[in-house]
Formats: C-alpha cells, structure tokens, sequence
C-alpha cells in the first residue's frame, strides 16, 4: 500500500541565523521557490537566539543569498523573502514558544527543521509540544550529530519520541540529497544490465572514499570531541554502503528502501583491530600551500583522529567475502567522494599468448566535487602496428551525458528540503538504521580503548598513514587514485 503523505503549508526553522542555514537552507529555499516547487502560500517562520525583528531577519536573509545562491537561481527574491517572518526565542526558556506558535497560527501540515545543538533537541521538542507545535500533521527534521554513541543517540530519539511518531521524525544525511546518490539507486533498479553481476560471484572488492582537502576550519570544539570516526564513518559513509549493498525493495518507498538498508547495516561483520586503521595529520602542503598539523591548529596536543580506513564485510548471501574498503580523512591531497565497485578478472584470456594485458572492469561513482558515473571497459586501441592487436581500458561516462549539461547542479538540501515538505522519508534515516550503525562504530572505538590505540601520524598532503595502504595491498588491492 503506497505510504500517505501530507503537505506542509508551515516550515518552522531552528538555527535559522546560523553558518548551515545562511549556506545551504535559505539559498536552498529560494531556489526551490525560484524553480515553482514550493506552494506560494507556504509560510516559512524562522527563529533563533539572536534578537531582530522580520524586516531585519529578511535583510540577513537577503545578503545570505547573495553571498551563497548563484544570482540565475535567486528568480524574484522579493516574492520569497515576503515568505519569511522571524521570532526570537531562547529554546531553553518556556516563555518564547508561546510567541512562536501565535506567529505559526493554524495549520494543515506543519514542518519543524532543528538546526541546532543536539543538547537544545530536547527542551525545544518540549517547549514545542507544550504549545502545541507537534500535534496533528506535524513532522520533524533532525540534523546531526545524533549522540555520540548507542546510548546517547538512543536518548535523543527517546525524547523526540515523545512528541513524534516515527513517520513524523526525519533524521538527515544530506549525503543522501546529493545527485550521484540518487542516480545509483537508478543505475541499480532501473536497470537489468549492473543486477545479474552485483554479488560476490563477480564483484572483487568496493571502496568508498571520502577525502578532504580542509583541516579543523571552524569546528575546533565539535571535531576534537568527534573524530573522523564518528564524524564521517558513521553516517554518510556506513549509508553509501548501505545503499551500494541493498537489496532490491520492493518499490521506491520510504518503509520499502529503509527496510533493505538496515538490512544491510545489521549484517555488518564487527571488525577486527588489525582491519581498522587511524591516523592523524601533521604539518604538511596542501595544494602547493604549507598547512599546520592537527595539534597546532588545535592548539594543544590531542588524541583524535582526523583519518580512518577500514575494511568491512557484509554478512549476507549475497555480499559474503567481498571487502568494502571505506577510507576518509583530512587534508587530503584532493577533494573526493566516490564509490568504486571494482569487478573480478576475465576467467581466461584469449589475447595471453599474444603478450595483451587485460584489466578488470571497473564502475566509479563520483560524488563530489563532480557528480558522475564511469564504467570502465577494456577495448581495442585504434589504428594498424607490427605489435598487432593492442588493449587498453576505455571510461564510459554513464551518468551525466551531454544531453543533461544544461540541467542546473542543485544542493542536496533542496531535495531533502522539498521532501520534508512534502513528508517523503524516502530519503531520511530511520531510527533502527541510526542505531545499527552506532552499534557497529562502538565496536570499533572499544578495541581502541581496549588496544591503547594512538592515531598514526601520516603528513598534510597524503593519502594518510603507510599502514592504510598496507590494509589494502595485503590483500592485493590499490586504494583508487592513490
């Protein structure tokens, strides 16, 4: 039975003075009101500590999108920042909320976006549902960090579970916005070609790699209390595994999709201490620039990692004795996600006895900073020589083609956005998948404790500690670009 959806004709915004809603929520908006895919009655009310009143508000949100919204996607600003209206409140006072839902008035659907600390998720939700701010058809967005455990990320959800049912709780990932992300579960189910070989019979290996060019930038206090690990493992990159090694849902709804992940996340295989490896940054150059070590930019001497590289088994018939390899770090020597599902060998090679080398099929998945999908193929090289018949691996880009140069890059928070609207959670993170996923990163930081693990240091510039490429090549695999 298709899964009923109602509209929001309210967007009620936490946070909304904040870095996330001044670079991605706002321009976000504007563009999806610039495109008609917002309802023209829809009301947005935004809300944060800071005092000013709507016509302030609507300045800070003007410069906002001139700053951070290219001007050929802002259409009629004017009409949109009309749309926005502005409360003050203090989540952890009682007294704002009463003011807040006289601004938010009656409404059909209402849908609440916390862009705020996970500490404040809990006096907001109350001070919400004390007003009556939750009742009905309203739902609810959740940034993360969600906890920084099992037992923590269950408290949160308890307390938003006081409030909202499940169907009505939308955990984001924004990875999950993202273009590319999208098109892989097009590439797998609307397609017959990729299924039949999608297994371990033909799959050698998968690798995910999140590497960044960045260091610490303004996220000091939250990243030294995070990590890599917990940063970046255990949401966006656990979910691209997840979504690689799915099985086919019975239909593209939200229950159907979620139910083949946590599949997936639940038969994860706990890793050993030897297949994870941590490392930390020292000074080094990046893009041909000289960059401090993590504990310099921190400013005292510290243990957290900025680098992770593991290799994880799924469990299951299907995946049983494929490695995925999942890497990220910091001040990488270049900006990259991407997903490599690398093929097994041809069986046996007619071209052998004439001194031809053929390469394994490989389908690579970019994400950021370019969105595209190449199939990697072995082919004929052109042209007559007294070497006869020569091979070389040719890429087929198969997801962005010339006949979609013209289609506008949009941010992966105008999907999740325009969903959150429109109370598709196809997209969102279930609670079960949320817990699945910490359970298997505290397994991971307990043999940490356990083994007195110290980030191995690994220079600004690289592609991190030694020991990450020993983790592969013992098995007789290259990191991807490394």
């Amino acid at each position: 039975m298709a899964e009923v959806k109602f509209e929001a004709d309210r967007l009620l915004l936490f946070g909304a003075t904040g870095d996330l809603s001044q670079r991605m929520l706002l321009p976000s908006l504007c563009a999806l009101h610039a495109d008609g895919l917002l309802d023209a009655d829809l009301r947005i009310v935004a809300t944060a500590r800071s005092e000013m009143t709507t016509k302030e508000f609507r300045q800070f949100a003007r410069e906002a999108l001139e700053k951070y919204l290219p001007k050929n996607r802002r259409g009629p600003m004017a009409d949109f920042l009309n749309q926005l209206s502005y409360v003050p409140v203090d989540a952890t006072t009682p007294e704002g909320y009463d003011e807040l839902a006289k601004e938010v008035g009656e409404y059909d659907g209402l849908a609440i976006f916390l862009s705020t600390a996970p500490s404040l998720f809990e006096p907001t939700i109350a001070g919400l549902k004390r007003v009556g701010l939750t009742k009905g058809n309203a739902r609810i967005a959740l940034e993360k960090p969600l906890g920084t455990d099992l037992a923590s990320s269950c408290e949160i959800n308890d307390a938003v579970a006081k409030a909202f049912s499940e169907d009505r709780i939308f955990r984001i990932d924004h990875y999950l916005g993202k273009e590319t992300v999208q098109n892989l579960l097009a590439l797998r189910f609307a397609n017959i070609l990729l299924e039949p070989v999608w297994n371990s019979n033909y799959v050698e290996h998968v690798q995910i790699t999140v590497a960044e060019t960045v260091g610490l930038e303004s996220r000091v206090a939250y990243y030294d209390d995070s990590g890599a690990l917990r940063d970046m493992v255990q949401n966006h990159m656990l979910q691209l595994l997840a979504l690689v090694a799915m099985e086919p849902p019975t239909s593209f709804e939200a229950t159907a999709v979620r139910d083949e992940k946590v599949k997936v996340l639940r038969a994860l295989r706990p890793v050993k201490a030897e297949e994870v490896v941590t490392g930390q940054y020292r000074a080094g150059a990046v893009d041909g620039k000289s960059v401090p070590g993590y504990d310099e930019e921190l400013g005292k001497d510290s243990n957290t990692e900025t680098y992770v590289a593991l290799k994880a088994h799924v469990d299951n018939w299907r995946w049983r004795g494929v490695p995925f390899y999942l890497r990220h770090g910091k001040r990488m020597p270049e900006r990259v996600t991407e997903i490599v599902v690398q093929f097994r060998s041809i069986p046996h090679s007619i071209f052998e006895g004439r001194g031809v080398r053929t390469e394994p099929n490989r389908l690579v998945i970019e994400i950021q900073p370019k969105e595209n999908i190449q199939l990697t193929m072995m082919a004929k090289v052109p042209g007559l020589g007294n070497d006869g018949l020569r091979l070389r691996p040719v890429p087929l880009d198969i997801a962005m083609p010339d006949a979609f140069a013209d289609v506008v890059r949009r941010i992966a928070y105008e999907r999740l956005l325009l969903d959150l609207v429109h109370g598709d959670q196809t997209l969102f993170v279930r609670r079960d998948e949320v817990e699945a996923q910490w359970e298997f990163i505290d397994h991971i930081r307990a043999l940490w404790t356990e083994n007195a693990t110290q980030p191995k240091p690994y220079a600004a510039g690289t592609w991190g500690p030694s020991a990450a490429i020993a983790l592969a090549e013992r098995d007789g695999v290259t990191w991807h670009d490394d």
